[in-house]
């Protein structure tokens, strides 16, 4: 089956011509294309799912998984991970088991657990009576308990370095956030092997001229992967903009998205606290930020529209969320890969999402 598109976004660059799959998998590109519309780009991946269309997925059974699964293939997402902020231990156990093996909706390519061994002082919206000290056999229940692929916690804790490389050891990524961490002690995790940050600038050390924390440390290097909420309500324009000219080719799109992503102001559940989303914008009840409504098509749009190329663009949303996974079968067009493709108009609307080479989505 030809895809019809006059061009690919490939390992970075934009090829002209047509995509071709079968059986599942893609099995050419660059292909003759005289009538073509729309780009084929990998399809998307998003490392922070908190929930969505209605679904907190810390709460979710089969059918929320299949709910919210659909929603995010109108979005493009074609892989992602369910996000698990800080709740009751029995609780996160429970919601590691629902995790599903496999999907007839986008990839479920395991759970983020963003806490419990978080910073008092950098929570945010996570409950600060289930934030726990680094424990080892706290973590081994959690990574019994179902199919963990990330870890976001603040290395600065004391025993934090033995959780990293329990967590590496296992092939779990390890994300430094919600963190105060001194620019030397996130250096240490990096050099330990942490290779990304979670929502950059977001609940963590600011950035001061002589104190950079833990952003600044991480913006300097040129080996650490840092994630970015860019709705315009978690880092200002200007700030995404020097991001992106630090960190141009290791900015990782996130949404951070939560049950009231993707439809209308209300109220909604996030762990369950009580959230209410405002002209868009998630607020628990002391006001601090709750997740976000942003889609990760619009995120792209929005860095693009910052100045990033297209191609740099769809990267941030595809190919470097993966590399933070050490997956190289997700967020590429390549031969032999399975086909999970998204096609874009000019306007970057979705027109088309496969997965598996199935059509699932066709506006």
């Amino acid at each position: 089956m030809r895809l019809g598109v006059e061009a690919a976004v490939v390992d970075g660059r934009l090829v002209r011509g047509d995509v071709e799959v079968a059986d599942g998998r893609t099995v050419g590109y660059g292909l003759v294309s005289p009538n073509g519309r729309g780009i084929a780009a990998p399809g998307l991946v998003d490392l922070q799912v908190n929930g969505f269309a209605g679904v907190d997925l810390l709460e979710a059974d089969a059918d929320g998984y299949r709910r919210a699964g659909d929603a995010l293939l109108e979005t493009g997402v074609t892989a992602y991970l369910p996000t698990f902020v800080t709740a009751p231990e029995e609780q996160v156990l429970a919601a590691l088991r629902e995790v599903p093996v496999t999907s007839d909706g986008p990839r479920v390519l395991g759970a983020h657990l963003e806490g419990p061994f978080l910073s008092e002082l950098r929570l945010g919206i996570h409950r600060a009576g289930d934030r726990r000290d680094p424990d080892v056999e706290l973590l081994e229940r959690l990574l019994d308990a179902g199919p963990v692929r990330l870890m976001t916690l603040a290395p600065e804790l004391p025993g934090a370095d033995a959780l990293i490389e329990h967590l590496l050891r296992h092939e779990v990524a390890v994300s430094c956030g919600h963190s105060d961490a001194t620019a030397e002690e996130a250096n240490a995790a990096f050099d330990a092997g942490v290779r990304s940050v979670t929502h950059l600038f977001n609940a963590m050390r600011p950035f001061r001229h002589r104190d950079p924390g833990i952003a600044g440390a991480a913006l300097a290097r040129d080996d650490v992967v840092v994630h970015m909420i860019l709705d315009g309500v978690h880092l200002a324009p200007e700030t995404a903009s020097v991001v992106w000219r630090a960190a141009a080719g290791r900015v990782a799109l996130v949404t951070d998205a939560m049950a009231g992503a993707g439809l209308t102001d209300g109220s909604y559940r996030l762990a369950g606290l009580e959230i209410e989303i405002v002209d868009g914008v998630a607020r628990g009840p002391t006001g601090a930020l709750a997740g976000s409504t942003l889609t990760l098509i619009e995120a792209v749009r929005n860095l693009h529209a910052l100045g990033a190329s297209l191609e740099d663009a769809i990267g941030a949303a595809t190919e470097v969320p993966a590399r933070v996974l050490r997956n190289p079968a997700i967020g590429r067009v390549a031969v032999g890969l399975p086909a999970d493709l998204v096609v874009l108009s000019d306007e970057l609307e979705i027109e088309r999402v496969l997965v598996d080479g199935r059509d699932r989505v066709v506006s």
